[in-house]
């Protein structure tokens, strides 16, 4: 799994949880991270990320990459002060609202997972 914010506490706290669930977490603070990562760890299935965020691509650009580079990983995007519009989202993506509870997060990583095709 990876996470994408640039604000390092929420992005640590997101990582201990998942951590805590059993999963294996990378993080990157900005969409140019994140490509390198999932060029590098083509292991990874689950993105999340922040829509806000400096560099070369905003999150809701981030996940579109993701969406046509890697069409099997599933997509979380969250914010704390954009509500995206259906049709700004990558298909099949999931938006949460910040501050997210840790119930809402964990219950949309659970779908997440379930909604990934089996690993080869």
């Amino acid at each position: 799994m990876l996470i994408v914010d640039d604000e390092p506490l929420i992005r640590m706290d997101l990582a201990d949880m998942v951590r805590d669930a059993g999963h294996v977490v990378l993080e990157a603070a900005d969409a140019d991270e994140a490509i390198a990562l999932l060029e590098a760890h083509p292991a990874i299935r689950i993105l999340v990320t922040d829509i806000e965020m400096p560099g070369s691509m905003n999150g809701l650009k981030l996940a579109a990459a993701v969406r046509d580079r890697w069409p099997p990983v599933a997509i979380i995007v969250t914010s704390g002060r954009i509500q995206p519009a259906a049709h700004q989202m990558p298909a099949a993506a999931v938006f949460l609202d910040k501050p997210y509870r840790a119930a809402a997060m964990s219950a949309a990583l659970d779908a997440a997972a379930a909604s990934l095709p089996p690993a080869r």
